[in-house]
């Protein structure tokens, strides 16, 4: 397991928790928007810490910290992120995963083990825009449409979650994600930033608060639970 970032508190990352977030390195995905380029790029990927090191660093926050997120790049991308997922919860601590979904298998046992309290999963665009959307012509949305249906199961606690970037994203493609994602209780529209890590800026942009306001109202419609973030 590669873990390249530790970020020691947080209080946004995990919802209802003071946590810490676990950044893992290596992404199957190549959204051009995404805002850690150095997670997910081979050749700027690094080892910043070791999991003994983060689970030393967790055992002296017991009691002082809720939970761990853990992000990336994609984590379930490591097929040992079990075993340290299992010594985090050994130490008493909640669990939140962000995916990008392709991994239906991989969530599905973490989720039936117990390992994970909360799950972020990214939906990226509308089905038919999600090749375009992650940077991977040809892609078969067939695993993450298994995610999406496993979470609507009520399996775990979760939120839906997508990044809108002019260029990308327009009020059809979210609400035809929408529609796709229907029954979700949360569902939020991040504003794109461009954190100066991103994998390939050329041509995008942000939406303002009122156009991310119009995209809103326009979901609403059919996930009356949408919210904005970063907005």
């Amino acid at each position: 397991m590669l873990i390249s970032g530790l970020q020691k508190l947080t209080l946004l990352d995990f919802p209802g928790c003071a946590a810490c977030t676990v950044f893992t390195g290596g992404c199957n995905f190549r959204c051009p928007f995404c805002h850690n380029a150095s997670l997910v790029l081979p050749e700027k990927l690094s080892l910043s810490s070791s999991a003994d090191d983060v689970l030393s660093f967790l055992k002296k926050r017991v009691g002082l910290l809720d939970g761990v997120a853990v992000t990336g790049g994609e984590p379930l991308l490591h097929s040992d992120i079990d075993d340290f997922l299992k010594a985090v919860r050994d130490l008493g601590y909640k669990i939140k995963l962000d995916t990008n979904g392709s991994f239906p298998g991989h969530l599905r046992k973490i989720v039936e083990a117990g390992l994970v309290d909360y799950v972020a999963m990214d939906i990226k665009n509308s089905p038919e825009l999600y090749p375009m959307t992650i940077g991977i012509p040809g892609f078969d949305i067939s695993p993450v449409n298994e995610s999406k249906e496993y979470l609507l199961s009520g399996a775990v606690d979760f939120e839906f979650r997508t990044t809108t970037v002019k260029g990308l994203h327009s009020e059809e493609s979210l609400v035809e994600a929408a529609g796709w994602i229907s029954g979700a209780d949360k569902y939020f529209l991040q504003q794109y930033k461009d954190s100066g890590d991103v994998i390939l800026s050329e041509g995008l942009s942000a939406f303002d608060e009122q156009e991310m306001l119009a995209l809103k109202e326009a979901v609403s419609q059919i996930i009356p639970g949408v919210s904005l973030r970063g907005v």
